[in-house]
């Protein structure tokens, strides 16, 4: 429990260092504190912070900076952020044409990387949450089969069935035709459901080639699954708390390439309630020691289909980063909602 004086001084703190990138120290925390109080005053709540664990003294200044610890109080307790004006919303909203999910997704990571000038990234969104435009097979020989399934992007995933019978065109097509007749506009997880109780009016060698086709689009569903759009990773280059240590940074870009562990601290937002804040070693990955990742999950006609996120330094603004975090999970997810 921090006294009035305390909390007023550690805001200050973190205000002006997250500003300057500075330590700070007690005639800059007398000057902007509003506090009529003495150095030696501010001095002594200074060094009961730091007992505290919530800011510490670098050995190149008599100044503080915060801890991680300090980070999180401020952010849930001190913090207040600024919304998006009017203008500024419908301008976003302008830039999210809801023509085509794919480019969606790649327009609101670039929004969110060029508005507050860090990394934006998008998880696409999950496969069971989008219908199926079209299906159809194509015979390539003796027992293999071509699948072919149109997203309502018009995206086209291929798979290559390896089929116990050997089909005809003219099967493979009747095969196609019934499953666009009946289940276009569904999700697999829905054409799966829907089929257990209709497989009596299929042929038995029929049935198991919709049970082959339902498994690849599981497949290419759990690909899409993990996968996300990231842009503007090279403008942490330009910020200093990161760059100065090439190493780190390295190990940065290699989580951006690798992506899974990026994914599953993506998938934790997802099903939590509105914005989540990582904060350095929170993510529990030791590339984001050094950052923090702001992260709000999106939805499509009510349903959370995916997460996008802000990755950057944990000395960020963020009462004017998590507004337009926000605000573009909830653009985004409107447009989704009507294509």
């Amino acid at each position: 429990m921090l006294n009035e004086r305390a909390q007023i001084l550690l805001k200050t703190l973190m205000e002006r260092y997250i500003s300057d990138g500075q330590p700070v120290g007690s005639r800059v925390l007398q000057q902007y504190s509003g506090l009529d109080v003495s150095s030696a005053t501010i001095r002594n709540t200074m060094a009961d912070l730091e007992d505290l664990g919530l800011v510490s003294s670098p050995h190149t200044s008599a100044g503080r900076i915060p801890t991680g610890l300090a980070y999180r109080l401020f952010i849930d307790t001190m913090l207040v952020t600024k919304p998006l004006d009017g203008a500024r919303i419908q301008q976003l909203e302008h830039q999210l044409q809801p023509d085509n999910p794919s480019r969606l997704i790649a327009q609101a990571s670039n929004i969110l990387s060029e508005l507050t000038q860090f990394a934006g990234v998008v998880a696409s969104p999950r496969r069971e949450a989008i219908t199926v435009r079209q299906i159809e097979f194509l015979r390539l020989g003796e027992k293999r089969v071509l699948l072919i399934i149109v997203m309502p992007d018009g995206e086209v995933e291929n798979r290559v069935l390896l089929t116990e019978k050997d089909y005809s065109q003219s099967q493979l097509t009747e095969g196609g035709n019934f499953l666009n007749q009946n289940y276009i506009g569904c999700s697999f997880s829905q054409i799966r459901e829907k089929l257990r109780g209709e497989l009596h009016q299929l042929q038995r060698d029929m049935s198991a080639l919709m049970a082959a086709a339902l498994a690849a689009g599981d497949e290419a569903a759990a690909k899409k699954a993990d996968d996300y759009v990231i842009s503007g990773e090279h403008k942490l280059l330009s910020v200093h708390d990161l760059s100065a240590d090439m190493n780190k940074l390295r190990g940065l870009f290699n989580l951006f390439e690798q992506k899974t562990e990026l994914m599953q601290l993506l998938e934790a937002g997802r099903h939590g309630q509105g914005i989540h804040i990582f904060v350095g070693a929170e993510s529990g990955l030791a590339s984001l020691e050094e950052c923090s990742v702001i992260t709000a999950p999106y939805s499509a006609d009510g349903k959370v289909v995916g997460t996008l996120a802000v990755v950057g330094p944990k000395r960020m603004d963020y009462q004017r980063v998590i507004p337009i975090v926000d605000i573009t999970a909830r653009l985004l997810g409107n447009a989704l909602s009507q294509n």
